[in-house]
């Protein structure tokens, strides 16, 4: 039973960062396409802000490896 709640815990600390992930860049793709048609100089600062959110879902992965080797699996 142990080991189904430290997968469970895993797999949440895994999913969760990816649909807020999902969700911000939902958000983030249109803004910064809307914002190169106009001002192209601004590229750079597009392409770091569709790449900040991804740190939420790295992160997310870092702490479910925590958690399985912690858990002994």
């Amino acid at each position: 039973m142990e080991i189904l709640w430290i997968s469970l815990s895993a797999a949440l600390a895994v999913g969760i960062p990816a649909v807020a992930t999902a969700w911000a860049q939902s958000r983030i793709g249109p803004a910064a396409a809307a914002t190169l048609a106009e001002k192209p100089e601004l590229s750079t600062t597009a392409i770091v802000m569709l790449a900040i959110p991804e740190t939420m879902a790295i992160l997310g992965f870092v702490v479910a490896v925590l958690i399985l080797l912690r858990g002994g699996t």
